[in-house]
């Protein structure tokens, strides 16, 4: 009965929500209707027309009020009230042009910071991989008992990937750099060494050509190369038929055969990719060295911990055949995602966090604007209340008015966002990982409405709370007056929140700017001053004593470009991360396996490398050019290396063997000297600093390592003159003999120490401007509160001066009005930085030197938000000093 009673009225309803104007007519017929009918039902009683009209419109319950219901309980009548309300809002917005601008300002800046740090999460943690189910995409690592997570060696890698089944595909790569010289002027260019199967691995579909094949992926397989879009475009034009044209790659002719599609990326931006299986045969055949990356896709319905299983089960029986290389070798599978993006989750939900108090903080703000502003509109919402508004229908109409601030603020903070997201990328002091995939797209749009949304209703509770708990009628009584109380104590609210959220902001980025101020204070055991580093591309030598000749020519020409102090090649440059581990045994005293066996940090050098860093010899000797493979193996070591492992004997006479496998070593070479510790670990990760470093002469080198090792060899020159100057005639004397010499990687040991803080430095300088932002927004919170209390208190100042208040008691009033609201901001801010610290490990783990709740820390930055509200207040405070009693009283 009620569903065929709806039907029926069904087509009324439609009628009513699509012509409203014709609906309100009928409706207008009809009341004249019942008002007449009912007048003559009273006429026809005995009563006169007029007062049987009167009487009719009584019983009726008056006509606009009945309009009103009506028209509440017709089908959409919802839309059309918001509708009225959203006129009705831009009508109050467009009349005071002066706030509106203020507040839509105030949220472009939050939701604007919001967006730009929201577009970069999206990007780098919340977008799936670019590449076919990246879900079922896994790292594979090994394990063993004193690192979590190691790199594998070739024939374990042919091995797990021979007799896993969990998996559908299995790959490995490893960084490699290739000089190009042909076609085109020579070019350094970072290169990936590639199993076949890789891109097919990850669901890549190249450009144009195709995978490696298994043929080719073997030692003495047809020189095949894969190159970069970025590669392709410079060198090529972007033509089609690039397929079959040749490169020369550090001195070898290799032919194109794919191009691989734009901002491909795997754990490093790489230009030429070339088959894994032709490295140095010596290089695939060592079980011990774990120096490859290697991915895996899971089959359908198995799970992560099914293949790990699987893969410890296949690694047990590695282990039992091959002891010296694998014992205690575990296996650890983690999803590709995790690896690519692990690093800096932790920071940029930090910074996301961060900004959304910077929003909270603009939220305040633009709650004083309101409040301060529904004060001028009392006398409007009395008329409304008084004309049968009910207070849900008025919060309603501020909450409407907040949105469509909040939606204006987040248009202009979307342009803002969009102008700003890669400017800031590119500017800052660390490369993130999936930088490419940051933008402004549908997902940050979603998340910015629907935080404009959020944002509008939760700035504009505060007013409309006030507005709801005010007796209208007692108000009029007042004159607004305990209404305009009620105010100033829900602004004073907002402005303790605001100066806690900043003191917060600002202490986290004091934390990290103390820190960065002790990594510079950091001793690095040499002389970084006046120091640059770069590397040479030679194009490829046919012997070993041939490479030997043309380094020592070199660094003799280098020697002597005028300006130059002192030069040499090492193959460890400190603050960077070209610093590997080998195992090493002292004496006779052979591990059972390479994972049982401790290891050390080994720096190839040439003699004059101590003298060029400003390293001290503490004992014995370093290295002469005598020290070649035809002389007595010798070593030196650190300092730190002979307090751990010679504590009570002299380090000096007795020998030190290493190498990746017990049965086929280096050595034993015998300890010549002791030199001093140096940091060889980027500065800002100081507890990843290896104590073990041991100084191995280049000119000793075995033969088989030469090729594999001189081409990573880097160039330190010692100079007074700036690196600018001096490279013109570096490359003219790196040029005399070979006009195909790339160089390249040129920076000073500074820049690079620089560099190696970009954990620190990267949330300190987003934190930085973010506190700045917050510090601006609650100083002109602090500035709004304070003139609109000294606007309130008129009259209160007034008499006071008339009964002999002096302009300095009212300055002094007003500045410790504002100085009170600081010092409960600040207690609660103190309490919130020291909760906030503990419980956020992330941002500890980032601190050095500096404890999580430093004094010195909280004072400056209590210091400052002082000054900034004496500041902020002493505009009022002078305003309130030239009032005068007589007009004021007067007024009043």
């Amino acid at each position: 009965m009620l569903l065929s009673g709806w039907l029926r009225t069904f087509p009324l309803r439609l009628r009513s929500f699509f012509r409203p104007q014709a609906a309100d007519r009928d409706l207008d017929d009809e009341l004249r209707y019942h008002l007449d009918l009912k007048t003559q039902e009273n006429i026809a009683r005995g009563m006169t027309p007029h007062e049987a009209q009167r009487q009719a419109r009584i019983a009726l319950g008056g006509v606009e009020q009945v309009k009103e219901q009506i028209r509440a309980a017709r089908t959409g009548a919802w839309l059309g009230t918001l509708m009225q309300d959203v006129r009705f809002g831009l009508r109050m917005l467009r009349k005071n042009p002066g706030f509106t601008t203020v507040a839509v300002l105030t949220l472009a800046l939050g939701i604007g910071a919001n967006t730009a740090v929201f577009s970069v999460v999206e990007g780098v943690l919340l977008a799936p991989l670019p590449y076919r189910q990246p879900d079922r995409l896994v790292a594979v690592w090994e394990t063993d008992p004193r690192f979590p997570l190691v790199g594998a060696s070739y024939p374990n890698f042919i091995d797990r990937e021979r007799e896993a089944r969990s998996f559908e595909q299995m790959a490995a790569l490893a960084q490699q750099g290739y000089d190009l010289t042909a076609p085109g002027s020579p070019e350094h260019l970072e290169g990936t060494e590639i199993s076949s199967g890789l891109f097919s691995t990850l669901g890549v579909q190249l450009t144009l050509g195709r995978d490696f094949s298994s043929a080719e992926d073997v030692h003495g397989g047809a020189p095949v190369v894969i190159i970069s879009d970025r590669l392709w475009r410079n060198r090529f034009g972007a033509s089609s038929s690039v397929l079959g044209q040749s490169v020369v790659l550090s001195g070898v002719d290799y032919t194109i055969v794919g191009v691989l599609p734009p901002n491909f990326a795997l754990f490093a931006d790489s230009d030429v990719y070339t088959p894994l299986g032709q490295a140095d045969p010596v290089d695939l055949n060592i079980r011990g060295d774990h120096w490859l990356a290697s991915i895996a896709r899971l089959r359908h319905g198995v799970s992560l911990p099914q293949a790990e299983a699987e893969l410890s089960t296949i690694q047990s029986r590695i282990d039992r055949l091959y002891p010296d290389e694998d014992r205690d070798v575990g296996m650890a599978l983690i999803p590709l995602k995790q690896e690519i993006v692990g690093r800096v989750s932790g920071t940029l939900l930090l910074l996301l966090g961060a900004v959304g108090l910077v929003l909270l903080i603009a939220c305040a703000n633009v709650a004083g604007l309101l409040l301060a502003r529904s004060t001028s509109r009392r006398g409007e919402f009395a008329i409304r209340a008084a004309l049968g508004a009910s207070r849900g229908r008025i919060v309603r109409q501020l909450i409407t008015e907040s949105v469509l601030l909040s939606l204006g603020g987040a248009a202009l903070g979307v342009l803002v966002a969009v102008g700003t997201v890669r400017p800031v990328l590119s500017g800052l002091p660390v490369i993130l990982p999936r930088s490419e995939d940051v933008g402004v797209n549908l997902p940050v749009l979603l998340f910015t409405l629907g935080l404009a949304t959020l944002t509008g209703v939760l700035f504009g509770l505060a007013p409309a709370r006030e507005i709801s708990r005010v007796d209208l009628q007692t108000y009029l009584k007042s004159a607004g007056r305990g209404f305009a109380i009620g105010h100033q104590r829900t602004q004073g609210a907002l402005v303790i929140v605001q100066i806690a959220l900043t003191f917060v902001l600002l202490a986290s980025a004091g934390l990290l700017f103390r820190t960065i101020r002790h990594l510079w204070g950091v001793d690095p055991g040499f002389n970084a001053q006046h120091l640059i580093t770069f590397k040479v591309g030679f194009p490829d030598l046919t012997t070993p004593a041939g490479t030997r000749s043309a380094y020592q020519q070199l660094i003799a020409r280098i020697r002597r470009v005028p300006g130059v102090d002192a030069a040499e090649f090492t193959s460890v440059v400190p603050f960077t991360r070209e610093s590997g581990t080998i195992p090493f045994w002292i004496n006779s005293r052979k591990p059972l396996s390479v994972q049982a066996a401790p290891r050390l940090v080994a720096f190839l050098t040439g003699p004059d490398y101590l003298q060029t860093m400003g390293i001290p010899l503490l004992r014995g000797r370093f290295f002469t050019l005598d020290d070649t493979v035809k002389s007595q193996c010798v070593v030196a070591i650190d300092a730190a290396f002979a307090r751990l492992y010679f504590p009570h004997s002299d380090p000096l006479g007795q020998t030190l063997t290493f190498g990746f496998s017990p049965a086929s070593p280096t050595g034993p070479c015998i300890i010549v000297g002791i030199v001093g510790h140096v940091r060889d670990w980027e500065l800002g990760n100081l507890a990843a600093n290896v104590q073990n470093q041991m100084y191995f002469p280049l000119y000793q080198d075995p033969d088989q390592w030469v090729s594999d090792n001189y081409p990573d060899e880097s160039i330190v020159v010692r100079t007074s003159l700036p690196s600018g100057s001096l490279l013109p005639a570096m490359r003219a004397s790196v040029y005399s003999t070979a006009g195909d010499q790339p160089i390249f990687n040129v920076q000073s040991i500074e820049q690079i120490a620089s560099k190696s803080m970009s954990t620190q430095r990267f949330p300190m300088f987003l934190l930085g401007a973010f506190a700045a932002l917050a510090m601006l927004l609650a100083s002109v919170g602090i500035y709004g509160a304070i003139s609109y209390s000294v606007a309130q208190r008129v009259h209160e100042i007034s008499i006071r001066m008339a009964l002999g208040a002096e302009r300095r008691d009212v300055f002094r009033m007003v500045v410790g009005q504002g100085l009170r609201l600081i010092l409960c901001g600040l207690v609660i801010g103190v309490a919130a930085a020291m909760v906030l610290t503990r419980l956020l490990p992330t941002f500890s783990h980032l601190l050095y030197g500096v404890g999580m709740n430093d004094p010195i820390t909280f004072v400056c930055v209590s210091i400052v938000l002082i000054a900034v509200t004496i500041f902020a207040c002493y505009l009022p405070a002078r305003r309130a000093m030239r009032v005068d009693p007589m007009v004021a009283l007067r007024h009043e």
